[in-house]
C-alpha cells in the first residue's frame, strides 16, 4: 500500500515517527538460497506452488516466480508489498492466457542488494529483470506505487511494451484528488488485521467486498513455505522517507511522463475501484480525453485492490485488453 497521497506532505508529527522508527535499525538476513535462472525458464504451476527463482544482475539477486503460458505479463509490487502479497486466485486466472512474472524488489521479499522506493529504481528492477529471463517485447502490470514504476518503465523503453496495465495506481504529476485520512491512520501499522487489510483494499460498507477481503486472506495465507518475508518497519520506513516527495507520488517535475501517455503510443489499461481511498479515480477521469490510448474501468463496491475482490473479472478484463488492442 504507497504511504502517501497524491499533495499530501509527511508533516510532523508524522514524520517524526517514521524518522524515530526508521533509525531503529535496518533489517538483516542470509542471502536466500534459491535457484539462479540461466535464461527464461517455462514455469507451468500454478502460484501456491511456483517455485522461487533468482537472476543475477547488477550485483544483486532478483528473486521472482513464473507460471501460466501465452504473453509475458510482469507485475510490479505496491508499497510493502512482496511476491507473497498477491492473491493466488487473481495470479492463477491470469496464468490462463499469460506467463506471468512476479518478482521482489532490490533487497526487499527474498532479493538481495540496497532496497528503495526511488521510481526510478523500481523501473529498473522491472529492466534488470525482463532483461535477465530474455524477455524481449511483453505486458508490464503495476498495482499502487508498482503502477508508478510499471509507467515510468513503458515511457522509458516503449520498444519494450505491448500493453500497459495499472491497478490502484496514480497518473504523473500533482493530483486534485487525494487519499482520504484513514488510508495514512492505517497504512503505517507495523502488521494488519483483517479490518486494517478491508480499509485498505477493499470497500468497509459493502459487505460483499468484506467478505471478498475474508475469503482473498485466506486464499493469500494458504501458500506454505518458500514464502517471500514481510519488509519490517524499519526498513520501508526508511526507504518511504528517502524517496518522499512532497509534490507528488509519481514525480514528473518536466512533464516529460504526462506528455509521452499524451502520444498515446501505449495502450493502457486503468483499473479502480470506485471507493479508492489512496488514489482516487476522479484523477484518471480527468485523463480520459487526454491520454488517446486509455482504456479506464472502475468496479463497483471495491477499493484500492480490486483484483483481490473480484480476481477472475479483473482478470478477465485484462486478457481481453490484450487480446483486443494492437500490438
Amino acid at each position: 500500500m504507497d504511504f502517501y497521497a497524491t499533495r499530501i506532505s509527511l508533516a510532523p508529527p508524522l514524520s517524526s515517527v517514521i524518522s524515530a522508527m526508521a533509525r531503529a535499525g535496518r533489517a538483516s538476513g542470509a542471502e536466500p538460497t534459491l535457484p539462479l535462472a540461466r535464461g527464461r525458464i517455462e514455469a507451468r504451476e500454478g502460484a501456491r506452488a511456483a517455485p522461487t527463482q533468482v537472476i543475477e544482475s547488477r550485483g544483486r539477486r532478483l528473486a521472482y516466480r513464473m507460471f501460466g503460458a501465452g504473453p509475458t505479463l510482469v507485475l510490479a509490487l505496491r508499497f510493502r508489498g512482496v511476491m507473497d502479497s498477491w492473491d493466488p486466485a487473481f495470479l492463477d486466472a491470469l496464468a490462463a492466457s499469460f506467463t506471468v512474472v512476479i518478482f521482489d524488489y532490490t533487497g526487499l521479499g527474498l532479493s538481495t542488494g540496497e532496497p528503495s522506493y526511488q521510481r526510478a529504481a523500481m523501473a529498473q528492477d522491472i529492466l534488470d529483470l525482463a532483461d535477465g529471463l530474455g524477455l524481449g517485447r511483453f505486458v508490464v502490470g503495476g498495482w499502487s506505487l508498482g503502477g508508478v514504476a510499471a509507467q515510468i518503465f513503458a515511457a522509458q523503453n516503449p520498444d519494450r511494451v505491448r500493453q500497459l496495465v495499472l491497478l490502484g495506481t496514480v497518473p504523473p504529476g500533482p493530483q486534485p484528488h487525494a487519499a482520504e485520512p484513514i488510508f495514512l491512520e492505517t497504512a503505517l501499522k507495523p502488521d494488519y488485521d483483517i479490518e486494517d487489510e478491508t480499509v485498505l483494499f477493499f470497500e468497509p460498507a459493502s459487505e460483499s467486498s468484506r467478505a471478498a477481503a475474508r475469503a482473498s486472506h485466506a486464499r493469500i495465507a494458504a501458500r506454505q513455505g518458500d514464502v517471500s518475508p514481510p519488509i519490517p518497519p524499519e526498513t520501508y520506513l526508511r526507504i518511504l522517507q528517502e524517496s518522499h516527495d512532497p509534490d507528488a507520488v509519481f514525480p514528473d517535475p518536466d512533464g516529460r511522463f504526462e506528455a509521452f501517455f499524451r502520444q498515446g503510443s501505449v495502450p493502457v489499461l486503468a483499473i479502480s475501484g470506485d471507493h479508492e481511498i489512496v488514489f482516487p479515480v476522479a484523477n484518471w477521469q480527468a485523463l480520459n480525453r487526454v491520454w488517446p490510448s486509455l482504456h479506464l474501468v472502475t468496479i463497483p463496491q471495491a477499493g484500492h485492490g480490486p483484483q483481490h475482490q473480484m480476481p477472475e473479472f479483473v482478470a478477465g478484463l485484462i486478457a481481453g485488453f490484450v487480446r483486443a488492442t494492437p500490438l
